[in-house]
C-alpha cells in the first residue's frame, strides 16, 4: 500500500491522479485533513483517511498497513515545518512503513537565505536518523517564478535583486516523476539527484523568453536587495514574505539553484517541459 499525504494540494493530488495510472487502485490511500475534498479520489476508489500533521495518532491509523509513505512537505514556515515533519516521519516509522519518500528541494542546505531550503535540509537530516527514506530534491518549482514575477513579465518591466541560476521545473512533471519512484518500490535511497528541467536560467533569460513569447518587449532591471524589499512589503505584502522572496535572489546568485540533471528526463522518459513552454502555457 502507498500512502500520499496532502493529496488535497497540488502536487500532492496530482501524484495520486499519476499513480493511478500506474498501480491498481486498491494499492494507492491517501492522508488528508478534510475527507471532503478528496471526494472525487474516493469515487476513483482511493482509499480516504483523515489525519493531520499536527496529530501522530491520526497519522498512525493512516498509515497503518502501508509499505510506503510520501511525506508531501508542509506548507509552513521555520520550526513549525520542522515538527511537523517530524511527527510525520515518527508516526510512519512507529507503525512499520518500509520507506518513508519526502518532498525535498534541489537547494536543500542547512543555513541557506531561502528559509524552506534550511527546512528541507533539516528533514532529510531527521530522515537520516533511521530506516529506509528517499528525499525526493525536486527542482524549484516553475509555478513559483510565475508568482513571484509574473506581474513584471506581463506590464513588460521585471525589476528584481541580483540573482543566478535557477533550473525552474514544472509541478506537473516532478508529480509524475515523484509517481514513477513510488510505484518502482524501490531504489533512489537517500537524496535523488537534482529533479529538474534540462537547463537553468537567469531572470534577464526569463524576461527574453517571456519576450519572445508574447511578441513584446520585456526590460530586466537590477535593483538593491533592500530597494526591492521595501518596494514590495510598500506594495502590501508582509514582511515575512518579502524577506524569504529576497532570500529566494540571495541564495540563486550563491548557484544553490543552479545544478541540472538527467534524472528527471530518465524517470518521465521524455524531456521536462522548458521554462519557454511554462511561460507559452501561462497565457503572459
Amino acid at each position: 500500500m502507498i500512502v500520499v499525504t496532502g493529496a488535497t494540494g497540488q502536487l500532492g493530488k496530482a501524484v495520486v491522479e499519476d499513480l493511478l495510472r500506474r498501480v491498481p487502485t486498491e494499492r494507492i490511500a491517501v492522508s488528508v485533513r478534510d475527507i471532503g475534498k478528496a471526494a472525487d479520489l474516493a469515487r476513483q476508489g482511493v482509499a480516504v483517511r483523515q489525519a493531520d500533521f499536527a496529530d501522530e495518532a491520526s497519522l498512525r491509523a493512516a498509515f497503518e498497513g502501508s509499505d510506503q509513505v510520501l511525506i508531501v512537505s508542509a506548507n509552513k514556515l521555520g520550526e513549525e515545518a520542522l515538527r511537523l515533519h517530524r511527527t510525520a516521519i515518527a508516526a510512519a516509522r512507529a507503525v512499520g512503513v518500509r520507506r518513508i519518500l519526502y518532498t525535498s528541494h534541489a537547494g536543500a542546505r542547512l543555513g541557506s537565505s531561502f528559509p524552506p531550503a534550511d527546512q528541507h535540509a533539516g528533514t532529510e537530516t531527521d530522515l537520516a536518523g533511521g530506516g529506509s527514506w528517499t528525499a525526493l530534491r525536486h527542482g524549484f518549482y516553475a509555478e513559483s517564478c510565475l508568482f513571484m514575477v509574473g506581474d513584471g513579465l506581463r506590464a513588460g518591466e521585471l525589476c528584481t535583486p541580483e540573482d543566478g541560476l535557477v533550473a525552474w521545473t514544472a509541478r506537473a512533471d516532478l508529480a509524475e516523476a515523484d509517481a514513477a519512484i513510488l510505484a518502482a518500490g524501490d531504489g533512489w535511497d537517500g537524496p535523488t539527484p537534482p529533479l529538474t528541467a534540462g537547463r537553468a536560467v537567469t531572470m534577464a533569460e526569463v524576461a527574453a523568453i517571456a519576450s519572445e513569447v508574447t511578441g513584446r518587449a520585456v526590460r530586466h532591471t537590477v535593483i538593491g536587495d533592500v530597494e526591492w524589499r521595501d518596494a514590495k512589503i510598500a506594495g502590501g505584502m508582509p514582511a515575512l514574505y518579502a524577506n524569504m522572496l529576497l532570500g529566494t535572489f540571495q541564495a540563486a546568485r550563491r548557484g544553490d539553484f543552479a545544478a541540472t540533471d538527467p534524472a528527471l528526463e530518465g524517470l518521465l522518459g521524455r524531456p521536462p517541459q522548458t521554462m519557454h513552454e511554462v511561460l507559452a502555457a501561462a497565457g503572459l
